[in-house]
């Protein structure tokens, strides 16, 4: 049980492979399992490793306008 993953037996999985879904589709599989992996390590990484806080900014009171008495002319 220890040599599960012999040369031979990795020969005869890519044939059945190819037997079963073909030439054209293998490359699709292959890449879609690839993104399926990295999204997944993403996943996990955002789960181990804890975000940044985001900056707080303070929002003063927006100020008044300065109160201007009207000047009459003279």
């Amino acid at each position: 049980m220890g040599d599960l993953l012999q040369p031979w037996h990795l020969i005869v999985l890519a044939v059945v492979a190819f037997l079963l879904f073909g030439a054209k589709r293998l490359p699709e599989l292959g890449k879609g399992l690839g993104e399926g992996l990295k999204g997944f390590k993403e996943g996990i990484r955002g789960v181990t490793e804890p975000s940044a806080p985001a900056p707080t900014t303070q929002q003063s009171a927006p100020a008044a306008p300065p109160s201007s008495t009207p000047v009459e002319p003279k």
